[in-house]
């Protein structure tokens, strides 16, 4: 009798042992040590207080964007000095910097007023600018490793982001796209006539 009662145990506890296993064991090899993240941190997006003092002391609204236009090319050739010399620290140092100063102009031109074409003309020297940065930001994505390349990326295609919106600006919510108001028939007719 007292053999019954051990093999009944046995019997008994082995679905809890094996319920054990399985719940435990993953967990166990889950926490085996994963890749570490090959990404460099992102470029810190910083005006300088000596820029941010140039930009509140421009005179006007193109002086303003002119300025930042200028700061920002400074910075991309920098960075372009400091990836030509593998100093990639230094290269997305720059990279931020010139991030920053892009985004505080397209914020800027929000604050632009919309009458007269002032507006649009600011816009449009933004985007020449940007388009002339595009093929030097891919120049040196292509010149990074790919830890600091992931955010060069980045700012290329916020670059480029910034190109369609100075683009866009120069529609109206007015602005009606469509086709003709006749049928293709009525075409052909007009077309058939001598």
């Amino acid at each position: 009798m007292a053999l019954t009662r051990i093999k009944r145990s046995t019997i008994l506890s082995t679905p809890v042992v094996l319920l054990f296993v399985a719940l435990f064991v993953p967990a166990a090899n889950a926490q085996e040590p994963r890749p570490v993240d090959q990404t460099a941190p992102p470029p810190a997006k910083v005006i300088s207080h000596e820029e941010r003092t140039q930009l509140n002391q421009a005179k006007d609204e193109k002086a303003r964007i002119k300025l930042s236009i200028e700061l920002a090319d400074t910075h991309l050739a920098n960075a372009e000095i400091h990836t030509s010399q593998q100093q990639y620290d230094g290269a997305a140092s720059e990279a931020g910097k010139y991030w920053a100063l892009i985004e505080d102009a397209l914020g800027f031109m929000k604050t632009v007023d919309r009458k007269g074409n002032k507006r649009r003309d600011l816009y449009k020297r933004l985007e020449l600018s940007l388009r002339a940065h595009g093929p030097r930001w891919a120049t040196i994505r292509r010149g990074t490793p790919a830890e600091y390349a992931v955010w060069i990326k980045e700012i290329e295609e916020f670059a480029r982001n910034g190109r369609t919106e100075a683009l866009n600006s120069f529609y109206d919510n007015t602005v009606i796209r469509g086709g003709s108001d006749k049928s293709p028939d009525a075409k052909n007719k007009v077309l058939d006539k001598p």
